[in-house]
């Protein structure tokens, strides 16, 4: 990036202060194994009813300097990051500060494909940077004229019927693409595009339940949510005790983890007392989801996009809950929780009813969990938006109103969130 594409993104007041007016989303997307394969950064202006998407040089210019401020690592982590952009970014200069080992060029429907146009993403793609195709539902002109230098084609499959997502898919498979379906919302539109070749999705389908008549939960993990809603709610710790010692294979679970070799522990540990005090609540509580979501592994559900997005949910909420009641660990543990339980149902395949029977939580966690009532039900509210900032929400600013936050605290916060997720996401 040169010194006046910085100083035009940077020192130009307008656009150091918009940088600071957008809400920030990373959505998931999966492989054909359903494991995490990248995320899209999306960003919506404060107070608009649609996602940021424009031409207008100054909002781009604002968008790019918004994940320069916040560091495309502590957003995505080691994941690829996928970014809109559109004509205007596309012929500047500041493009160049996204990492071409980091990034996809998301290029928009919207876009009028020209000489100029074909000309730079020529140039953008010999000098090592990913291109994708956005919003396809046809084979557009603007597709054509671009589709020899894309290397995934995103097919919006919201707007168009199987029949042609399967047209589609053999035109671009057969152009030797790599397909990506957005809007993916039912399990049963992922598995049509997987039968259809697709590579790649991203949706929230797999955060949705499908629910199973006859499913019930395996007693190790009742026995583990029991235990996460016995740390919220700041037990003792001979309390929590004693529940481990009721299922012998947690006991060892813990007592392997506290004497692994990147524990820290200078002597070996015999008793779970021992180990619960080295460890401390926090990793307790950290060890406990892994656990879970690593049951869930065994059944070849999608645990892993699961744990990473209700991990962020978990400790958005616990962040959220800190900055407007600090030193108060009581509320920050029942947030916490709230996030963790809210994606159990898809979790599991059951309702959220027929788990909430097994944990003894209080009726604020009750009320947030089914009918996002209360403090608590506010904050959870507030994530599920944001996670969804490319759907309409006229709620967004009504919630930071009614929490005490402004856009540039939530903004930290979710950055917060996103790292403390991916360290637990790759925890072995």
């Amino acid at each position: 990036m040169d010194n006046l594409a910085r100083d035009f993104i940077f020192e130009n007041p307008v656009h150091a202060h918009r940088a600071r007016d957008f809400f920030l989303a990373r959505q998931p997307i999966l492989d054909r194994k359903q494991q995490l394969f990248a995320y899209e950064l999306l960003f919506r202006e404060a107070g608009a009813d649609a996602a940021n998407v424009t031409d207008d040089l100054s909002a781009t210019a604002s968008v790019i300097a918004h994940a320069a401020e916040l560091g495309m690592g502590n957003v995505i982590g080691s994941s690829l990051g996928f970014i809109n952009v559109d004509a205007a970014v596309l012929l500047s200069d500041f493009i160049y500060f996204l990492p071409r080992d980091k990034v996809v060029l998301e290029i928009l429907e919207t876009v009028e494909v020209d000489g100029r146009i074909v000309a730079r993403v020529e140039e953008l793609a010999a000098e090592g940077y990913a291109i994708a195709l956005d919003d396809v539902v046809a084979e557009s002109s603007n597709v054509r004229k671009l589709l020899g230098l894309a290397d995934i084609i995103k097919v919006d499959i919201s707007l168009i019927g199987e029949e042609r997502i399967a047209s589609l898919a053999r035109k671009f498979k057969r152009a030797g693409k790599r397909l990506l379906a957005e809007k993916v919302e039912t399990h049963a539109q992922f598995r049509h595009c997987l039968e259809q070749d697709f590579d790649y999705f991203q949706g929230y389908y797999f955060a949705r339940p499908t629910i199973l008549a006859g499913r019930k939960l395996k007693p190790s993990q009742i026995a583990i949510m029991r235990l996460i809603t016995q740390l919220a709610s700041d037990a003792e710790l001979t309390a929590i005790e004693s529940s481990i010692k009721h299922d012998a294979s947690l006991g060892m679970s813990l007592l392997r983890l506290v004497n692994a070799p990147g524990a820290g522990v200078p002597e070996q540990i015999h008793s779970l007392g021992q180990a619960m005090k080295v460890l401390g609540r926090q990793q307790i509580q950290r060890w406990l989801q892994i656990l879970l979501y690593a049951e869930s592994e065994k059944e070849k559900t999608a645990a892993s996009p699961l744990l990473a997005l209700s991990t962020t949910r978990g400790r958005l909420l616990e962040l959220i809950a800190d900055a407007i009641r600090p030193g108060d660990r009581r509320i920050a543990g029942i947030a916490f929780t709230v996030g963790i339980l809210s994606l159990m149902d898809a979790l599991f395949g059951l309702p959220m009813e027929e788990i909430l029977r097994h944990l003894a939580v209080a009726t604020e966690v009750r009320d947030a969990l089914l009918e996002r009532r209360g403090i608590y039900g506010d904050m959870l509210w507030l994530a599920e938006c944001i996670e969804n900032i490319d759907t309409s929400c006229p709620h967004l600013t009504p919630l930071l109103d009614r929490l005490g936050l402004s856009v540039e605290q939530l903004t930290a916060l979710q950055v917060a969130a996103f790292e403390w997720s991916d360290a637990v996401a790759s925890s072995p």
